[in-house]
């Protein structure tokens, strides 16, 4: 009885490090790759910027805990009748959500459409509300000459696979080399439009990209990193076209 409960034990142990190991989230603005230890991934990559993401409220202007009635709603949907239109050649101020400032393929992709402002997306406390913030961002494009914000969000998925064999495999920890992994990964973006002058947004998810890549423990890093480069630069472009594609006159 003993020895089935030790078993047991280690089983459930195992079965809580996989579940660390075989699946982890990361935002495209904290994307930086983390050494694995025996007991799993270790916390977020210490990007020291990094302070967490906007939310859709953060920029869209809605207070969440305010009280909704049936009128503001009505108000709401006869405002939006128009459509969005985002002109070739236009000013727009671009945020990627999380960071400083948006990642260098995102403004190449953009900038061959749009003129482009960068502008933080370091999440900031306003005490008097999301939508007091909402209006500093507005306020503070307008001031720039920019008609239009966009902001966009991005997650990296990645689920881990050990290739050498469905079994439990114990190795030595330090100065071995981890068996051979396939690593699969996807990244998908989410993209709000908001107009300047009226506060108007709309928000769109463009194609997710995937990609897998075999390494092994001493090149593990690099390969994850390429992975993430590579997905940054399809997904951006991909989005940026969306865009030009929905909003473009």
């Amino acid at each position: 009885m003993q020895n089935y409960r030790k078993i047991t034990l280690i089983t459930c142990l195992f079965a809580i490090v996989t579940m660390f190991i075989g699946c982890s989230t990361r935002s495209i603005s904290n994307s930086g790759y983390e050494e694995r230890s025996v007991f799993g991934y270790k916390a977020s990559p210490d990007n020291p910027f990094y302070k967490g993401e906007l939310s859709e409220f953060d920029v869209i202007g809605i207070d969440p805990a305010a009280d909704v009635t049936e009128d503001d709603i009505q108000k709401a949907m006869s405002n939006s009748a128009s459509s969005m239109e985002l002109k070739k050649g236009s000013a727009i101020m671009l945020i990627q959500s999380g960071a400083m400032i948006p990642d260098s393929s995102m403004v190449d992709a953009m900038s061959r459409y749009f003129n482009v402002s960068v502008f933080s997306g370091v999440s900031q406390t306003v005490n008097d509300g999301k939508s007091h913030y909402s209006r500093l961002l507005r306020l503070s494009a307008a001031t720039g000459g920019y008609s239009k914000i966009v902001c966009y969000w991005g997650l990296l998925e990645a689920a881990q696979k050990d290739l050498s064999s469905k079994t439990v495999s114990w190795v030595p920890f330090l100065g071995s080399v981890i068996p051979d992994e396939d690593q699969q990964m996807r990244l998908r973006l989410k993209v709000a439009v908001i107009d300047v002058g009226t506060g108007r947004w709309e928000m769109f998810s463009p194609k997710a990209f995937e990609d897998q890549a075999r390494s092994s423990r001493n090149s593990r890093g690099m390969s994850d990193q390429q992975q993430v480069l590579l997905l940054k630069e399809k997904s951006y472009s991909a989005a940026v076209e969306a865009l030009v594609a929905r909003y473009a006159r």
